[in-house]
This record gives structure tokens, C-alpha cells and sequence, in this order.
């Protein structure tokens, strides 16, 4: 009986990879503006060439509607206003930098406050009693902070919401199809072909972006324009014509390509602030710039982004709210702070994860073999956790186990290995909190629209949607279109299990108690993780 149990932990699973971004890769055809087809005889290795942006006069831009409610001003104190500080919160100034003071923004820690500031926390002061340093902000908390100077920071004022990056309620109704067609330019007539998903326009490859990276889709049609003219006329050259998101990088030529490697960035710059390990920039001629503490995660995105194919003049030029990318978006979509107004702070105060099981059966032998990485591409938001099936066989072998729901919800999503489940059960995949399970077998997958109980099954894992080389489920979450990190402020809590992350992709831990399980794919009987029964 003893070797029988023990050979059910020997999981052998063996996975290198877990990715959720479409299959396109190989010796495959690559697709032309006008939808014609041409395969490649041999893919060069070459160092991307450089797409040159050409200057012009910057201008006073005209002042925008910025509502306080989403982004509270900075600055120094009306008159008239005392700031009370409690007397056991006294200063502690180390850096001798004047003071300056700061409205916390959604998804704001107080320790991600001093390390954007480059202070300690007990240098932060506040009329009110702060809550603990990893726990969330209030929006519009009063915080008083030593400053640092302008000029060594890049600008400061919010030129995107976060709404408009991510994949939010704000866009939930916006029709990707209807607006390409009638914007009229290249992109209404393109297609391209994809392994898993046919004859793709070039409509569809936004959304799918879109949708499995959660990702605005004006955002990238404001990208997609602004970098070539692609949306509302043509592109002006050759380059613009075979990279038209400006990454001239010849593994990543044509529409999807692009879009894949454009999410990447724009969520390594939004995340990354989210989660304060974003700092600086750097350009592409190697200079680097400190991000104003000032920011947003929907700015910082867009500041990351054009900083990594532009030098620091021409990035300057891109996101300059006169000339640059912030005018194209509000000339194709209107006034974005207008939509934030009625769906901002996407992360509200005293958020927390509603009540999860394990997913999976009672009693049944699971390994935890991946901690926090990224939801979808190689690169992004660290917002999934991995599971697998306890197996004898190795790789991408059929399992018997199910799969099932954690919490309540309706299926609002169905696809390739893809299940979303939508614990509002509004139906709207953007509001309020959803779970992505990745890479479920066709056979036996619940079906579109099903309402589930906790317990209910949703499908057998294994290695179809995305890239896996073991059968497994990749898990991760959102809210408000927003992935939260899965050892972040709110951490996934399955069961007990709580999440964290160790610093390194996929390396994290589940602990319960004093019982900790280090994620491994090595399939060692440390890595078990089985659910109790009632």
C-alpha cells in the first residue's frame, strides 16, 4: 500500500514552460498587410534595426480635465491648512530633503510609497493612522514625504488612467471590429494566419490580445496608430509596414508578433510600478531616468513602453500631451479621465480576495509546481499559480482528475484549453473578480454560460491552449480586468493556502499554518498538496 501511495507522488511532469500565448511560432508563413502569405526559407538572427523618429517643435499643450476623484493634486499645503501629525508619528528625516506632500493612489502601499520616494517608511508622515506597510492605501490618504528633486526625475503628471491600459469595465461594450472598420486604414483589410486560430483580420488579433492578456484594446489601437497609421490610413514606410507597434525585430514581424511583444512591455510597466520594483527607465540608447513618484501605473506603462525603442528626445517627444502619443489617443477616443471617472479606483480600499478552494477534488494528490509568474506571455503581470495532477507517465499525459470550481460563478469564457469563471456571474468578464484556468482538455470542459457551484467540475487538466510541455493547471486571477498578483497585497488564499513570492518566477511558496510548500516541477513528494475533505 506504501509504495503504491508513493509512487503516486512521483509526479512526473517535467515542465519547463507555461505560457498562454497563441501558437504562431516555427517555420510558418508570415502574413502581409494585404493578407498574402510568405514563408521565410531560413529565420536570420540579426540585431534589430533601429526605427528613427523624427522631431518636431513641441508645443503648450492644451490643459486637460484631470478629475481630482481619480488623481488627487500634489503640492504644497492651501493656505490656511495644518497638517496634524500624531505625536508618536514624529519625523524622521534622514535624507534632509524638504517635505512635500502626496495623495496615496489605488493600489498604493505605504512601502511601495518609500521605495518610489527613495525614503524608509517612518520618514512618511500622515494626519491619519496608517495601516500596516504592505497593506493598501486609502485613495486620497494625506501622506507628507521628503521629496525628490524634479530634476532628476522623469515628468510627473499622469498622462493615461489605469483603466485605459488595462482591460477594465470602461471598455467591457467598446466593439474593436465596429471602430477598425470605421477608422478605414490599413487595418480594416488585414489578415495574417495563426496555428491555433486560422485566417486572423486584424480586428480579431486585437481582441484576442486583448481578452487573454487583459489589456485595453483602445490602448493598443492608440499604439497601433500613433506608431504607424495603421488604424485611420497607412504606414509611411517599409518599417512601419512589417512592425507596426515599432519593435523592428524580425521574430516579431507582422500584427500579432507585435501586439505580443507590445502587452509584454506594457504590462512589464504597469505591473512593475504596481508592485514597486519599477524605478527607472532606460532608453534605447542606454541612457535611464528615475519615474516620478508622482505616477500611475497606467502612465508608468506607457512611459516604459515608448522608452524601450525610442532614445530620451524622442521618448520625451512620444509622450508629450501636445504632439505625442496622449494627443493621438484623445483625438481617437476622446477624454479618457472622462471614462475613468466612472470606474476608478479599479483596486478599492479593504479589497479582498473572495472565499477560494483548492481546485480539485477532495482527497485527490496534486503538486504544487509553480508559484506566482506570468498570467499569459513569458513576461507580465506574476498573477498565476501552477498544479498538477499526481501522474506515472511523463509530459503531456491524459488525466483522469478534474479540475473544479473554487467559488461560485458563471463561465463567461470558453475557449482553446481557456475557461474563465465570473464570480459576479454579472456576465462581464471586466467587473469585479475572475478566475483564468489555463490549459483545460477539450474533453469534458464545462460549457459556455454554465452556472457553477463550488466543487462543480470544469474540465481535465492538461497541456492544451498556450505553451506546456506537462499536463497541468495554470490559475490566476482579476478584478476590475486587473491581474492581482498572486503573492502580492491580496495573495492567492486557497483553502489556507496562502501565496508568496520568492523573488524569482514560478519559485514561490503555499503556506498553511506552519506548513510551507516551495513550488517545484521536479515532481518531489515535498511538492504534494492535497485538499481536505469536509
Amino acid at each position: 500500500m506504501k509504495k503504491n501511495i508513493v509512487s503516486l507522488l512521483i509526479l512526473a511532469i517535467l515542465l519547463s514552460s507555461c505560457a498562454g500565448n497563441r501558437q504562431l511560432w516555427g517555420n510558418l508563413p508570415t502574413p502581409t498587410p494585404e493578407g498574402g502569405l510568405v514563408t521565410p526559407s531560413q529565420t536570420p538572427t540579426v540585431t534589430p534595426t533601429r526605427i528613427t523618429y523624427p522631431l518636431v517643435p513641441s508645443q503648450t499643450p492644451t490643459p486637460t480635465n484631470t478629475p481630482l476623484a481619480v488623481l488627487p493634486p500634489i503640492g504644497s499645503p492651501t493656505p490656511g491648512m495644518e497638517l496634524v501629525v500624531p505625536p508618536t508619528l514624529a519625523p524622521i528625516n534622514s535624507s534632509d530633503r524638504p517635505y512635500v506632500l502626496y495623495y496615496a493612489q489605488s493600489g498604493d502601499t505605504l512601502q511601495i510609497v518609500a521605495d518610489r520616494f527613495n525614503v524608509t517608511t517612518p520618514e512618511i508622515l500622515s494626519d491619519v493612522i496608517l495601516p500596516g506597510i504592505t497593506d493598501l492605501l486609502a485613495s486620497g490618504t494625506l501622506l507628507l514625504i521628503p521629496d525628490i528633486p524634479a530634476s532628476e526625475l522623469s515628468p510627473g503628471t499622469p498622462i493615461i488612467p489605469d483603466s485605459e491600459v488595462v482591460f477594465s469595465p470602461s471598455a467591457a461594450a467598446f466593439d474593436i471590429d465596429e471602430y477598425v472598420q470605421n477608422a478605414g486604414g490599413l487595418l480594416s483589410t488585414y489578415k495574417e494566419y495563426l496555428m491555433s486560430n486560422g485566417t486572423t483580420t486584424g480586428a480579431q488579433s486585437v481582441e484576442l490580445i486583448s481578452l487573454d492578456n487583459s489589456i485595453n484594446p483602445r490602448i493598443l489601437l492608440g499604439i497601433i496608430e500613433y506608431e504607424s497609421n495603421w488604424v485611420r490610413g497607412t504606414p509611411a514606410n517599409y518599417a512601419q509596414n512589417d512592425y507596426p507597434l515599432g519593435y523592428p525585430d524580425y521574430h516579431y514581424r507582422g500584427l500579432f508578433r507585435q501586439l505580443m511583444w507590445a502587452v509584454q512591455e506594457l504590462q512589464l510597466g504597469y505591473y512593475g510600478w504596481r508592485d514597486g520594483s519599477l524605478k527607472e527607465i532606460k532608453f534605447e540608447d542606454g541612457e535611464t531616468l528615475r519615474l516620478s513618484p508622482r505616477l500611475n501605473a497606467g502612465t508608468a506603462a506607457i512611459y516604459y513602453f515608448f522608452a524601450q525603442t525610442r532614445t530620451r528626445l524622442e521618448w520625451e517627444q512620444a509622450i508629450d500631451p501636445a504632439i505625442g502619443f496622449p494627443a493621438t489617443y484623445n483625438q481617437m477616443f476622446g477624454d479618457p479621465w472622462q471614462r475613468a471617472q466612472k470606474v476608478e479606483p479599479l483596486l478599492p480600499l479593504n479589497l479582498s480576495q473572495p472565499e477560494l478552494t483548492l481546485p480539485f477534488d477532495p482527497g485527490k494528490t496534486w503538486a504544487f509546481t509553480g508559484g506566482p509568474h506570468s498570467a499569459w506571455e513569458k513576461l507580465g503581470a506574476l498573477a498565476a499559480l501552477d498544479f498538477a495532477p499526481g501522474s506515472e507517465e511523463q509530459g503531456c499525459a491524459k488525466s483522469d482528475l478534474w479540475v473544479v470550481a473554487p467559488a461560485a460563478g458563471k463561465v463567461v469564457r470558453e475557449e482553446e484549453g481557456v475557461v474563465i469563471l465570473d464570480l459576479d456571474s454579472d456576465g462581464i468578464e471586466q467587473t469585479g473578480w475572475s478566475l483564468l484556468f489555463l490549459h483545460i482538455a477539450a474533453e469534458g470542459k464545462v460549457k459556455l454560460g454554465a452556472d457553477l457551484q463550488p466543487g462543480d467540475k470544469i474540465g481535465h487538466p492538461s497541456c492544451e491552449g498556450g505553451v506546456s510541455t506537462g499536463t497541468h493547471l495554470h490559475l490566476a486571477r482579476k478584478y476590475n480586468g486587473e491581474w492581482v498578483l498572486a503573492g502580492g497585497n491580496i495573495p492567492f488564499n486557497l483553502d489556507g493556502w496562502v501565496a508568496a513570492y520568492s523573488g524569482q518566477p514560478y519559485k514561490g511558496t503555499l503556506t498553511k499554518g506552519e506548513k510551507t510548500i516551495t513550488a517545484c516541477t521536479c515532481g518531489s513528494f515535498e511538492t504534494r498538496i492535497i485538499r481536505e475533505k469536509p
